[in-house]
């Protein structure tokens, strides 16, 4: 079972320690993939699916893009970013 301190870096698709360029990278491609506006005019499920990735996708970047609060999370997990 993977750490659950590891959440962010698997919705990226890295591995903890990945270079900022690495997690620049990995969200620049998920959300070109994810973001909602590339769903339009799909079913509802697949809109609301791309919306929800996106959001997670957006969230990991935030906090892994973000030196202070990446050595917290790394640190601590979830409870060092709440």
């Amino acid at each position: 079972m993977p750490d659950k301190n590891e959440k962010y870096y698997r919705i990226l698709g890295l591995e903890p320690g990945a270079s900022k360029e690495e997690v620049k990278k990995a969200f620049r491609e998920l959300s070109h993939i994810w973001h909602p506006d590339n769903h339009m005019g799909k079913p509802k499920n697949i809109q609301n699916k791309a919306t929800e990735k996106f959001k997670e996708i957006s969230e990991a970047y935030a906090i892994l893009s973000d030196t202070k609060k990446r050595e917290l999370y790394d640190k601590y997990g979830m409870d060092g970013v709440n």
